[in-house]
């Protein structure tokens, strides 16, 4: 089996310019030749047919994606529209500012197939393409984005996979993100 980092992971998860809450210690063809040379701890099923999860012992300094939000750091919470790409329309996003959470424990690397890649005009030369990557203290998939769901139920011409939306798997997202926030250096 092979993977290759996406083009849209790579400049999500190493920008240009380095940021704390990238990947850390490692470069981008570093990062793909760990992941096609070591074996994952576990592999999960994605929310769809097209997609698995990859779980590795984090062998970096990354640090979580996420901390939860509670009284004494509420007010560091920030809200803006933003898009991900210029193709994309602005969402609504919220993050952390002026926190620093632990390094992460695990590296969950999110993979779409090469089949699902072509559909969504992304083609890659490889069996697996990173399209993300959750860096998480227990070895299991964080709830995807509610907004993440919504994109991917509009269609692929509007940044998305095309997968329907399910509305239990939407009520466990908006629980966990209620209580977390991702954040920024």
């Amino acid at each position: 089996m092979s993977i290759v980092l996406t083009p849209f992971a790579r400049t999500r998860l190493f920008p240009r310019q380095a940021r704390g809450n990238a990947i850390q210690d490692c470069t981008a063809a570093q990062f793909e030749r760990h992941l096609n040379d070591h074996a994952p701890l576990a592999v999960l099923e994605g929310y769809a047919p097209f997609c698995r999860l990859h779980v590795h012992r984090n062998w970096t300094r990354t640090r979580c994606l996420t901390i939860p939000v509670t009284d004494a750091n509420r007010h560091q919470l920030r809200t803006a529209y933003e898009a991900r790409s210029r193709g994309e329309l602005p969402v609504l996003v919220r993050w952390f500012e002026g926190v620093q959470p632990p390094v992460a424990e695990y590296l969950v690397v999110i993979l779409y197939s090469r089949e699902q890649l072509a559909k969504e005009g992304a083609p890659v030369d490889a069996d697996w393409g990173v399209v993300g990557c959750l860096y998480t203290m227990r070895p299991e998939e964080i709830p995807m984005a509610p907004v993440t769901m919504m994109r991917n139920a509009l269609g692929v011409e509007e940044g998305g996979s095309g997968v329907p939306l399910d509305r239990e798997a939407y009520r466990r997202s908006v629980e966990f993100w209620d209580a977390n926030a991702n954040w920024r250096p």
